[in-house]
């Protein structure tokens, strides 16, 4: 039994195993579709929320760089600005049905 004055194994580094490390495939992979499921929910539902998500999804299950080897990552990326901005007009009252009239 370890007591207040001994030194135990887990008193090295909090942030030294697991936090640290990139995104292994299978990570970024299930985040590029969880991106890519909130962009397209986005186009019918709270984009000014799902948009950015999406964003941050396909940002991330690509790696925190631009990468083609991960494809519903990018298209999460690239959708999920398109929501954002189609949410940002909408909100600013830009896409009137009467033309302002």
């Amino acid at each position: 039994m370890n007591g207040f004055g001994s030194v135990s194994r887990s008193r090295r580094s909090p942030r030294s195993r697991g936090r640290t490390r990139s995104r292994s495939g299978p990570d970024r992979a299930t985040l590029g579709i969880v991106g890519l499921v909130c962009a397209i929910a986005g186009f019918f539902v709270l984009g000014i929320i799902l948009g950015p998500v999406a964003v941050v999804c396909g940002w991330l299950g690509m790696g925190r760089r631009w990468a083609n080897d991960n494809l519903p990552a990018l298209v999460a990326f690239v959708l999920g600005v398109i929501v954002t901005v189609m949410a940002l007009i909408s909100l600013t009252g830009g896409a009137t049905l009467g033309g302002g009239l």
